[in-house]
């Protein structure tokens, strides 16, 4: 977004206070109305109170039809918002319309505000100078709480006639990207530029694709998707749901408040760690153990891992009745175990038909005077109560977690069993050690990223463990049709949706950072998303993954939708020019013709570099002078073998101002300053943590500063080589 507007020299220099006591006008009069509809809610829910009173049927379905439609408004106009009024349109016929989060009409059902989403609010996203649409003026306006404190202009029109019309600023874009970070996404709704408005008011069905390098927007464009479809498509949206993925709970973190500055909350986030419910993972595995655990060739192990039986298993049986022994072999356990098994039966849901065909096969093999005084069925009922023939079954066919599969490749005898054909014997070794020394004595395990795909690859493989039998209560209330109150049902009509664990009916699913996703990532997050549209979000130049041929296979799989809509990105507006281009210069070492987006501000100040044998002292330094130089946060990005040792250095320093991040956990994310430790250890002289550096250095949006004791990583130092 441009400005041409400074040659207005003749506007009075208090038309900034008159323009904001205009728009606070306004604004006064939205929350008034407001309040004035919150006041009828209450209304419509006493009236709905009184009619269930009546005692009739219908009475009862007009009082749930009332409340639930007054909460649902409740909720709405109670959402935490910072200003529901953010932009104003002047059009050519002298005509204005106000822009928010949602949209308010008065007591004539004329519009105060327009909702962003509508048709109507497009103008202010979409009109440029070359194709107006009618606008001669867009104005973003920024408040606080209620109160508005400041304007900025955009006028479209040069040759428009300014009687009576001041403009105010130097361009919104460019102001919205100059304001100090908080540690959270600011919700940028406001400020959306025209190609990125074309990806969010994107048709929903298939799936859309959006591409672009650092700094482009890709988040804000997914986000405000979200919130885009739930607007387009609330009863559809809301009762599947939106599942939004991030690389990181520091990412999530980061983002979660965007979604409710927008007017929604019923979008579920999850870091790619906490995908499968009762389970989280931030461990980090080393690229070498990732790129195993990581491809598709070792979907086959961990799924016959979940049939096997686990180590310590019996292996045969042999069983005392009526005077005979009875037996059951090894071969003869396996063949069973293969029979129930086949056509992908759920293992934990077979249990019952294990126990039958083992029945069944020892009265198949009893002498004949057993089955002369015994039916096959009394011959079940009498080894379903023999202790030692439950126990067996037990230990050779017990209900089993998807960890508890996991945990047992720690055992490397039986991880080649599962892997033979697949694995090489250093690649056992290397696993087997992995996931044996990260399982406690409780059977417990500290799960690494790549582990929790392969944890859904086994619940898949092992169904849910069927619940017990329920236990009759003789208080049983179950037919009582009255157990809640009125109110118990508004905070229910307004409340999140509850869905059940492991949730696979999604309608939509937007995947953020998607260049990093593993092969076994996005199997798991297919799982999610069979029935779904989807937004997918990335850059290759940022990938962290060795095989980009294998995953956009695997992608290409889970996804399965059609039409697809690609949408690139090619401006960077996070990044000063001064950092942008010594990053840019950087990924091209690895990658020559890198997607490199055009950096479109400048802050005058060249990246600053710190050469010393004393990297903490140094460090310390830098932190200093940044936090002195910018007004928000200000990272320290280190390897991550470093973090710890870092964090030591930085102490308390900045307070809360201060993050420390290893550079992976950066991606997505973007501070005022960022203090970069031991570049040349992040790039690791390899493509993919030259890949990660490029990553790092693109997180400033006001000051860089890197220290370390070499300086091999700059593009100067490697061209002289």
């Amino acid at each position: 977004m441009t400005s041409e507007h400074t040659e207005y020299a003749d506007v009075p220099q208090d038309a900034e206070a008159i323009e904001i006591a205009r728009e606070q006008e306004h604004v006064d009069k939205v929350n008034a109305r407001v309040e004035v509809l919150l006041k009828n809610a209450d209304a419509i829910t006493q009236e709905g109170l009184a009619r269930g009173r009546s005692g009739s049927f219908g009475g009862l379905v007009e009082r749930d039809a009332f409340v639930h439609v007054a909460a649902r408004r409740k909720h709405l106009l109670n959402r935490e918002h910072e200003g529901l009024v953010f932009g104003r349109l002047d059009f050519d016929d002298q005509s204005k319309q106000h822009v928010g989060r949602i949209g308010v009409l008065d007591e004539n059902y004329v519009p105060m505000v327009i909702d962003w989403r509508a048709p109507a609010a497009a103008p202010f996203y979409r009109a440029t100078a070359a194709d107006r649409q009618g606008v001669v003026r867009r104005r973003v306006i920024r408040s606080r709480l209620d109160k508005v404190i400041s304007v900025e202009d955009d006028l479209l029109d040069p040759d428009a006639s300014l009687d009576g019309m001041n403009v105010i600023g130097d361009g919104a874009l460019i102001a919205s990207l100059t304001r100090a970070r908080t540690g959270q996404m600011r919700d940028i709704v406001a400020t959306i530029q025209q190609h990125q408005d074309e990806a969010i008011r994107a048709p929903s069905d298939g799936v859309t694709v959006i591409s672009g390098g650092p700094g482009t927007g890709k988040t804000v464009v997914a986000l405000h998707r979200a919130a885009y479809l739930l607007y387009r498509d609330r009863k559809k949206y809301e009762s599947s749901g939106i599942l939004v993925v991030g690389p990181s709970p520091t990412f999530m973190r980061y983002i979660e408040r965007v979604l409710p500055s927008l007017g929604e909350d019923s979008a579920a986030l999850r870091s790619i760690g906490e995908i499968v419910d009762g389970y989280s993972a931030t461990r980090v595995d080393s690229p070498e153990l990732a790129a195993v655990k990581g491809s598709t060739r070792i979907a086959p192990v961990v799924s016959r891992a979940a049939r096997f039986a686990g180590p310590g298993a019996p292996e045969e049986l042999r069983l005392f009745y009526r005077g005979e022994v009875l037996t059951a072999s090894r071969s003869q356990l396996r063949a069973i175990r293969r029979s129930v098994l086949r056509g992908n039966r759920k293992y934990n849901r077979s249990s019952r038909a294990a126990r039958d065909a083992l029945t069944d096969l020892l009265y198949s093999s009893a002498p004949d005077s057993i089955k002369a005084e015994r039916t096959l069925a009394e011959f079940r009922d009498d080894l379903n109560q023999r202790n030692e023939f439950t126990d067996f079954l037990a230990a050779w066919w017990p209900m089993r977690e998807p960890h508890e599969v996991l945990a047992s490749l720690g055992n490397a005898g039986h991880l080649q069993s599962a892997s033979s054909g697949v694995l090489t014997r250093a690649e056992v070794a290397d696993l087997a050690r992995d996931w044996a020394s990260h399982t406690a004595a409780d059977g417990s395990m500290e799960l690494s990223l790549q582990d929790i795909a392969l944890i859904d690859e086994i619940r898949d493989v092992l169904g849910e463990i069927p619940p017990p039998p329920p236990v009759r209560d003789e208080f049983d209330l179950s037919s009582v049709q009255e157990l809640t109150t009125a109110a118990d049902r508004e905070y229910a009509a307004a409340g999140p949706r509850v869905r059940p664990d492991n949730y696979t009916g999604y309608g939509h699913v937007i995947v953020d950072e998607a260049q990093d996703l593993s092969p076994m990532q996005w199997r798991m997050l297919g799982r999610r998303g069979r029935v779904a549209s989807w937004t997918v979000v990335g850059d290759i130049a940022q990938t962290s993954w060795g095989d980009p041929a294998e995953t956009r296979s695997a992608m290409n799989e889970s996804l399965a939708k059609t039409p697809r809509r690609d949408f690139h990105l090619s401006t960077n507006y996070r990044s000063p020019a001064e950092v942008f281009s010594l990053a840019a210069d950087v990924v091209r070492t690895v990658m020559p013709d890198a997607d490199v987006p055009d950096a479109v501000r400048s802050t005058g100040h060249e990246p600053e570099h710190v050469v010393t044998d004393d990297v903490a002292t140094e460090t310390v330094a830098a932190l200093r002078r940044t936090l002195s130089e910018v007004e928000g946060t200000v990272a320290v990005i280190a390897p991550s073998a470093r973090v710890g040792e870092v964090r030591s250095w930085v102490g308390t320093i900045g307070g809360d101002r201060v993050q420390v991040v290893d550079e992976l956990s950066a991606k997505g994310l973007e501070y005022d300053g960022v203090v970069v430790v031991e570049p040349d250890e992040i790039a690791g002289g390899t493509d993919r943590g030259t890949r990660l550096l490029y990553v790092v250095l693109t997180r400033a949006t006001q000051r860089l500063v890197t220290v370390g004791r070499t300086s091999d990583w700059l593009p100067s130092r490697r061209s002289e080589r």
